[in-house]
């Protein structure tokens, strides 16, 4: 299967790595992004950019006239502490700015939208660790809060315009092009301070916990979910696959296992928790296993070497 593609928030960290995997699989990619996160060198040259704000008329009305066959949806406010300072503007961009492009999507007549969910908040703190689809959902933060309202705009909007929505719950992704400025890339950050021979700031304890997955597996799980058959679903069953490894690492494993691979023994400072952040988080993967026939290929120490060279690249 190929076709035509609108990849949002395409120009940004896990977006570009979607175009580069639709554009290797034949399709025809547009990437729709406001460049306040993401970066037009990012975007494949083979790709067409379009620069608008997802909550802009101009964004709808390109999927009402654009002839996509599917809609990957990545463009959003990813910041757990802003969506806590400003549960308006998250919602505003995470929740009206996705349903304007899925009206679009319904107007336009697009087959399939995939929409990136969150695994690590839609869940709350959960008691089952793997965490399956089946958890309750119970976020903790207006960032959890605003994701499972997409999942379920996407469903209900979906059975009444017309398209197949499929929701991917990310744990932590992790991978080249990952801003260090971004609170949602501890990884990154993590290796920015170090090339940097900075200290690594430890909020809490250090023993929370988080599911580490490479980006170029959740690209790969969004060209099965944007291209395979998938069983027939029901306007009140929700269609969402967690695209994780299942494997707990903690903050200080982390810090050490960055380290370890870059030669840095890390310095550790200590603060206070944030609010709206997770004990622990990793997730149960067989249901993308069975209906995606997806399964991570990268483990967090085969895919560090290759953020750790795309950083010395960049500041080469």
């Amino acid at each position: 299967m190929s076709g035509r593609v609108l990849v949002t928030g395409g120009a940004g960290f896990i977006g570009s790595h979607i175009a580069e995997a639709y554009l290797g699989a034949g399709w025809e990619v547009v990437v729709l992004d406001d460049l306040s996160r993401g970066h037009a060198h990012n975007v494949p040259a083979r790709a067409t950019l379009v620069q608008a704000d997802i909550r802009s008329a101009e964004a709808r009305k390109l999927l009402v006239d654009g002839r996509f066959t599917v809609l990957c949806h990545h463009a959003a406010q990813i910041d757990v502490r802003v969506s806590v300072d400003q549960p308006a503007l998250d919602a505003s961009i995470n929740v009206v700015g996705f349903v304007n492009l899925l009206e679009g999507a319904g107007d336009g007549g697009v087959e399939r939208v995939v929409f990136a969910s969150s695994g690590g908040t839609v869940y709350g703190d959960p008691s089952e660790i793997p965490t399956p689809e089946t958890a309750p959902n119970c976020p903790i933060s207006p960032y959890g809060a605003s994701k499972l309202a997409g999942e379920h705009y996407a469903r209900m909007l979906g059975a009444l315009g017309g398209f197949d929505a499929v929701s991917l719950r990310y744990s932590n992704v992790f991978g080249p092009r990952q801003d260090p400025k971004s609170e949602a890339g501890v990884v990154s950050i993590f290796v920015s301070r170090l090339l940097e021979k900075r200290p690594l700031t430890i909020f809490g304890d250090g023993t929370q916990t988080r599911d580490y997955v490479f980006v170029r597996d959740v690209a790969r799980a969004n060209l099965l979910a944007g291209t395979r058959t998938l069983p027939a679903a029901g306007v009140h069953e929700a269609r969402a696959f967690n695209i994780a490894t299942s494997k707990e690492t903690s903050v200080l494993e982390l810090a050490a296992t960055v380290g370890r691979v870059m030669g840095v023994p890390p310095v550790l400072e200590f603060a206070p928790t944030r609010p709206g952040e997770l004990v622990r988080s990793a997730l149960d993967v067989q249901k993308a296993g069975r209906l995606l026939h997806w399964s991570p290929e990268y483990s967090f120490e085969n895919g560090l070497p290759q953020l750790i060279d795309w950083f010395k690249k960049e500041n080469a």
